[in-house]
Protein backbone atom coordinates (compact mmCIF):
# COMPACT_ATOMS: atom_id res chain seq x y z
CA UNK A 1 0.00 0.00 0.00
CA UNK A 2 2.46 2.37 0.82
CA UNK A 3 4.58 1.65 -2.42
CA UNK A 4 1.77 2.34 -4.47
CA UNK A 5 1.44 5.62 -2.92
CA UNK A 6 4.90 6.59 -3.15
CA UNK A 7 4.84 4.76 -6.97
CA UNK A 8 1.40 7.36 -7.60
CA UNK A 9 2.99 10.68 -5.92
CA UNK A 10 6.75 9.92 -7.82
CA UNK A 11 4.29 9.87 -11.19
CA UNK A 12 2.62 12.85 -10.89
CA UNK A 13 5.46 15.04 -9.78
CA UNK A 14 7.73 13.46 -13.07
CA UNK A 15 4.51 14.49 -14.78
CA UNK A 16 4.39 18.02 -13.73
CA UNK A 17 8.14 18.32 -14.07
CA UNK A 18 7.04 17.76 -17.77
CA UNK A 19 5.08 19.98 -17.98
CA UNK A 20 6.78 22.73 -16.26
CA UNK A 21 9.49 22.13 -18.72
CA UNK A 22 7.60 22.06 -21.81
CA UNK A 23 5.86 25.53 -20.89
CA UNK A 24 9.59 27.16 -20.37
CA UNK A 25 10.43 26.16 -23.62
CA UNK A 26 7.14 27.24 -25.44
CA UNK A 27 7.34 30.65 -23.57
CA UNK A 28 10.79 32.00 -24.72
CA UNK A 29 10.26 32.49 -28.26
CA UNK A 30 7.35 34.48 -27.47
CA UNK A 31 9.25 36.37 -25.31
CA UNK A 32 11.59 37.38 -27.61
CA UNK A 33 9.19 38.62 -29.80
CA UNK A 34 7.37 40.97 -27.56
CA UNK A 35 8.43 44.79 -28.46
CA UNK A 36 10.72 46.51 -26.27
CA UNK A 37 8.50 48.44 -23.70
CA UNK A 38 8.73 52.04 -24.20
CA UNK A 39 9.27 54.71 -20.68
CA UNK A 40 6.34 55.69 -19.45
CA UNK A 41 5.87 59.42 -18.87
CA UNK A 42 4.76 60.08 -15.90
CA UNK A 43 4.08 63.67 -16.31
CA UNK A 44 0.94 62.25 -18.71
CA UNK A 45 0.39 62.41 -22.50
CA UNK A 46 1.49 65.56 -24.34
CA UNK A 47 3.99 66.64 -21.91
CA UNK A 48 7.84 66.89 -22.81
CA UNK A 49 9.56 64.44 -20.91
CA UNK A 50 13.29 66.56 -21.28
CA UNK A 51 11.46 69.21 -19.24
CA UNK A 52 11.70 67.14 -16.02
CA UNK A 53 15.29 66.61 -15.42
CA UNK A 54 14.08 63.57 -12.86
CA UNK A 55 11.88 61.62 -15.70
CA UNK A 56 13.78 58.72 -17.58
CA UNK A 57 14.49 60.24 -20.84
CA UNK A 58 14.96 63.60 -20.16
CA UNK A 59 17.85 65.35 -20.87
CA UNK A 60 20.44 65.45 -18.11
CA UNK A 61 21.62 69.53 -18.57
CA UNK A 62 17.90 70.54 -18.86
CA UNK A 63 18.43 71.97 -22.27
CA UNK A 64 15.27 71.66 -24.51
CA UNK A 65 16.22 70.42 -27.82
CA UNK A 66 17.15 73.28 -30.32
CA UNK A 67 15.07 74.72 -32.91
CA UNK A 68 17.93 73.92 -35.56
CA UNK A 69 16.79 70.00 -35.26
CA UNK A 70 13.20 70.16 -35.60
CA UNK A 71 13.62 71.22 -39.16
CA UNK A 72 14.35 74.20 -41.69
CA UNK A 73 12.38 77.49 -40.44
CA UNK A 74 10.53 78.94 -43.30
CA UNK A 75 9.61 82.66 -42.53
CA UNK A 76 6.68 84.11 -43.72
CA UNK A 77 6.97 85.88 -46.96
CA UNK A 78 6.10 90.20 -46.82
CA UNK A 79 2.91 91.03 -48.18
CA UNK A 80 3.08 92.75 -51.78
CA UNK A 81 2.50 96.57 -50.77
CA UNK A 82 1.40 98.48 -54.37
CA UNK A 83 2.05 101.90 -54.25
CA UNK A 84 -0.88 103.78 -55.71
CA UNK A 85 0.60 106.73 -58.05
CA UNK A 86 -0.58 110.19 -56.83
CA UNK A 87 -3.24 112.06 -58.83
CA UNK A 88 -1.70 114.36 -60.96
CA UNK A 89 -4.13 116.93 -62.38
CA UNK A 90 -3.81 117.43 -65.81
CA UNK A 91 -3.84 121.37 -67.33
CA UNK A 92 -5.61 122.11 -70.64
CA UNK A 93 -2.46 123.91 -73.13
CA UNK A 94 -3.61 126.93 -73.68
CA UNK A 95 -5.08 127.40 -77.31
CA UNK A 96 -3.52 129.50 -79.59
CA UNK A 97 -4.86 133.25 -80.75
CA UNK A 98 -7.57 133.02 -83.04
CA UNK A 99 -6.30 134.72 -86.26
CA UNK A 100 -8.66 137.09 -88.03
CA UNK A 101 -8.38 136.81 -91.93
CA UNK A 102 -10.18 140.13 -92.21
CA UNK A 103 -7.45 142.44 -93.97
CA UNK A 104 -6.52 145.42 -91.90
CA UNK A 105 -7.84 148.51 -92.42
CA UNK A 106 -5.83 151.17 -94.30
CA UNK A 107 -5.06 154.39 -92.14
CA UNK A 108 -5.20 156.31 -95.83
CA UNK A 109 -8.75 157.59 -96.22
CA UNK A 110 -10.23 160.46 -98.72
CA UNK A 111 -12.88 163.33 -96.67
CA UNK A 112 -14.68 165.63 -99.30
CA UNK A 113 -15.75 168.81 -97.92
CA UNK A 114 -19.20 170.41 -98.43
CA UNK A 115 -19.74 172.37 -101.45
CA UNK A 116 -19.71 176.14 -101.59
CA UNK A 117 -20.28 179.12 -104.44
CA UNK A 118 -17.60 181.83 -105.11
CA UNK A 119 -19.58 185.03 -105.32
CA UNK A 120 -19.20 188.30 -105.11
CA UNK A 121 -22.42 189.96 -103.71
CA UNK A 122 -24.69 188.90 -105.99
CA UNK A 123 -22.68 187.90 -108.64
CA UNK A 124 -21.43 183.84 -108.53
CA UNK A 125 -18.51 182.71 -110.34
CA UNK A 126 -18.87 179.32 -109.97
CA UNK A 127 -18.78 176.20 -107.30
CA UNK A 128 -15.93 175.06 -105.37
CA UNK A 129 -15.87 171.56 -103.22
CA UNK A 130 -11.95 170.25 -101.74
CA UNK A 131 -11.44 166.87 -100.74
CA UNK A 132 -8.46 166.09 -98.70
CA UNK A 133 -6.74 162.38 -98.32
CA UNK A 134 -5.87 161.84 -94.66
CA UNK A 135 -3.51 158.99 -93.14
CA UNK A 136 -3.12 158.88 -89.50
CA UNK A 137 -3.93 162.03 -88.15
CA UNK A 138 -2.02 164.10 -91.12
CA UNK A 139 -3.43 165.42 -94.49
CA UNK A 140 -0.98 164.35 -96.78
CA UNK A 141 -3.02 165.53 -100.35
CA UNK A 142 -5.59 168.20 -101.03
CA UNK A 143 -7.90 167.64 -104.20
CA UNK A 144 -10.10 170.73 -105.82
CA UNK A 145 -13.19 168.57 -107.21
CA UNK A 146 -15.09 171.35 -108.46
CA UNK A 147 -13.58 175.23 -109.07
CA UNK A 148 -15.50 177.90 -111.21
CA UNK A 149 -14.96 178.05 -115.14
CA UNK A 150 -15.15 180.22 -118.39
CA UNK A 151 -13.04 183.19 -118.87
CA UNK A 152 -11.13 184.62 -116.47
CA UNK A 153 -12.59 182.43 -113.84
CA UNK A 154 -10.32 179.48 -115.69
CA UNK A 155 -7.28 181.85 -114.63
CA UNK A 156 -8.12 182.03 -111.35
CA UNK A 157 -9.15 178.54 -110.53
CA UNK A 158 -5.62 177.08 -111.90
CA UNK A 159 -3.73 179.91 -109.43
CA UNK A 160 -5.68 178.32 -106.79
CA UNK A 161 -5.22 174.69 -107.77
CA UNK A 162 -1.58 175.61 -108.05
CA UNK A 163 -1.55 176.94 -104.73
CA UNK A 164 -3.23 174.66 -102.47
CA UNK A 165 -3.87 171.35 -103.96
CA UNK A 166 -1.11 167.85 -104.21
CA UNK A 167 0.89 167.07 -101.95
CA UNK A 168 3.21 169.76 -101.73
CA UNK A 169 0.46 172.70 -101.35
CA UNK A 170 0.04 174.52 -99.06
CA UNK A 171 -2.60 172.95 -97.40
CA UNK A 172 -0.01 170.31 -96.77
CA UNK A 173 2.24 172.74 -95.37
CA UNK A 174 -0.16 174.14 -92.95
CA UNK A 175 -1.88 171.50 -92.47
CA UNK A 176 -5.34 173.66 -91.49
CA UNK A 177 -7.57 175.83 -93.73
CA UNK A 178 -5.51 179.07 -92.83
CA UNK A 179 -4.66 179.58 -96.16
CA UNK A 180 -2.77 183.20 -97.84
CA UNK A 181 -5.64 183.82 -100.34
CA UNK A 182 -4.53 183.58 -104.07
CA UNK A 183 -4.27 187.63 -105.53
CA UNK A 184 -6.77 187.92 -107.87
CA UNK A 185 -9.17 185.21 -106.81
CA UNK A 186 -10.39 186.40 -103.77
CA UNK A 187 -13.91 184.87 -104.09
CA UNK A 188 -12.48 181.33 -105.56
CA UNK A 189 -9.96 181.03 -102.44
CA UNK A 190 -12.54 181.90 -99.93
CA UNK A 191 -15.06 179.26 -101.32
CA UNK A 192 -12.10 176.61 -101.42
CA UNK A 193 -10.63 177.15 -97.62
CA UNK A 194 -14.63 176.92 -96.52
CA UNK A 195 -14.82 173.30 -98.59
CA UNK A 196 -11.23 172.62 -96.89
CA UNK A 197 -12.36 173.45 -93.32
CA UNK A 198 -15.84 171.45 -93.66
CA UNK A 199 -13.37 168.43 -94.95
CA UNK A 200 -10.90 168.70 -92.07
CA UNK A 201 -13.94 168.89 -89.41
CA UNK A 202 -15.67 165.66 -90.75
CA UNK A 203 -11.54 163.48 -90.94
CA UNK A 204 -10.26 164.79 -87.15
Amino acid sequence: MRRAFLAITGLAASTTALVVFKGSTSATPVAQNLPTAQPVNPAGPGTDPSADPDAPGADPAGVAPSSASAGPSTSPKPGKTTARPSATKTTKAPSAPRTTTKAPQSTTRRVTGAGFDAKDGSETYGYVQVQIVVSGNRIVEAIALSLPTGGESDIHSGDVSNRYDGTGGEVVQKQSANLNTVSGATETSNAYKQSLRSAIEQAF
